[in-house]
Parts: structure tokens; sequence; C-alpha cells
């Protein structure tokens, strides 16, 4: 996968690209990194990105010129007939039915968009090449979002000072579901969200710390009863915190059930 972010500011992905899974699928050549100051692609010679919006208000607004051209830059030879033959921008909606038009996912980070999630993560590592636009002013002209990019993303509903951080977190979420990437293929498919619920505990060595002991279960050496166990505490611990996940999970009947005798006033805490 190749991954390009347009920022004002790359230096801020220098560490978090070169440390920890990031840093190892990039050594390893799973993943292509690279951050990109699209302040270069200006085109005036004072290298200004951003002006004051039509219509009077605060704030400054990032210019559609340096983004696009930016992102132009970026296209290889076989990205380049997924151009719009008019406006010349990218749309993938339109090109990703046609095996021949092989075009990027163009994502601007905003507060705006849709909220990320696991699946998103899981559709987003399908892809061959990420682009991230990361804003820093009032807004983006709106035409940015209307001829150029395939998505819009948001971590959450809070302010930050840019959509460098939001990227990382979106880039560090897709690459560790590379093929090659975790040690243990099995931990980014058991990892909290990835089953629709929340992960279950997990426990080390040693056996009793400080009088509080690992659960009998994980000790036995019985996998169908530790899996079945894993799977209770699972469905416990999204009932607690995240109930909400609830509604759209796969569940059995059975699992059904327990979770509404979990929901009485004096529910029974049994097995499912």
């Amino acid at each position: 996968m190749r991954v390009d972010v347009l920022t004002l500011f790359p230096e801020m992905f220098d560490g978090v690209f070169n440390a920890s899974i990031l840093g190892k699928a990039r050594d390893k050549g799973i993943v292509s990194l690279q951050a990109i100051n699209f302040r270069q692609y200006a085109g005036n010679k004072h290298g200004q990105v951003d002006d004051t919006p039509y219509g009077g208000g605060g704030g400054m607004v990032l210019k559609p010129d340096p983004i696009f051209a930016a992102v132009e830059a970026l296209l290889d030879d076989s990205e380049r007939p997924a151009l719009e033959a008019v406006d010349k921008v990218v749309h993938h909606e339109k090109n990703k039915g046609n095996a021949d038009l092989k075009a990027p996912r163009i994502i601007l980070m905003c507060p705006q968009g849709e909220t990320f999630t696991q699946q998103k993560a899981e559709e987003l590592a399908k892809e061959d090449h990420l682009i991230f636009i990361c804003g820093h002013y009032e807004g983006y002209d709106e035409r940015i979002r209307e001829h150029l990019v395939t998505d819009e993303l948001s971590i959450g509903d809070y302010v930050l000072t840019g959509g460098e951080l939001p990227a990382m977190v979106v880039i560090d979420s897709v690459t560790r579901l590379l093929p090659g990437v975790l040690g243990n293929e099995t931990s980014a498919i058991t990892d909290s969200f990835s089953t629709g619920l929340l992960e279950y505990p997990h426990y080390t060595r040693p056996a009793e710390f400080r009088g509080w002991k690992v659960p009998d279960v994980l000790l036995s050496g019985h996998h169908v009863n530790i899996d079945a166990w894993r799977r209770q505490e699972a469905l416990r611990r999204t009932l607690e915190r995240r109930p909400d996940l609830l509604e759209k999970a796969e569940l059995t009947d059975k699992e059904r059930a327990w979770i509404e005798e979990q929901r009485q006033p004096d529910g029974p805490g049994d097995k499912c």
C-alpha cells in the first residue's frame, strides 16, 4: 500500500512513520509512507495556501489550487486515466466499478466528515493508494470537497488544531490490518470492534498477583471453554461499556437472550 499525506507540517509525521508498527511495516516494504508539504504547490512567491472567505467572516480558508496541484502530482501513470476529462480530478465512486481505472482514495480529514470506525479501516485497507489532506485553517474551499476528495473522515466530535493527528490515527488503524504487519495474524481479527464487540479481558504471568487470580478457565488448557469464556466476557464488557454496539453485532439467539437477562434489574449473570 502507498500512503501520502498532504500537510503544512510534515515533520509531525517523522516519529510516527518511523516507530512501532508503522516503522516495521515500512521497513518490511508492506507500506510506503510519506508526508508532503503542499505549500510547495502554492504557485506564488509567498507560498500562500489560504485566503479570506468570500462573503466575509473570520478565519482563513484553504485555497483549492495548491491542493489540486499536490494531489495531481502524486498520481502515477496507472492512476492518471482515472482523472475526469473535464475537471481533471479523481472521482472514486464513478470509477470504482471499472477495473481499468485505478483511482486512489483521497481522504479529507475534517470534523464534518463521516465518523471513522473499524469497518471503515477494513474498507480502506483493501486499497492500493491513500492520499490524506490535512487542513489547518477555518476550513476548505468547498470545491475541494465537491470535486476532489472521495472520503471525508472525522475521528470524533471535538476540535483539534489540524488534520494531522486524525490522519495519524487512521493510518495506524489501516496499516495494522495489512497482511504481514502484525506478528500474530489473529490479533487484528480479535481486536475490539473487529467482531462488532469490545475485546475480552487479557491476563499474563504471574497467575496470582497480590491476591488477584487469573480466571481458572484460562489455566485449564481447554480451548473450547476458553473461547466460550472470551466470547461471553466480550459480550459482558460491551453491554457494560458500549451497549450501542450490540445493535449491529452478529449475535446468536442464545446470546441475545442472555443479554436481555443481564439487562433486567436482577440479571442472573450466568453463562450464555
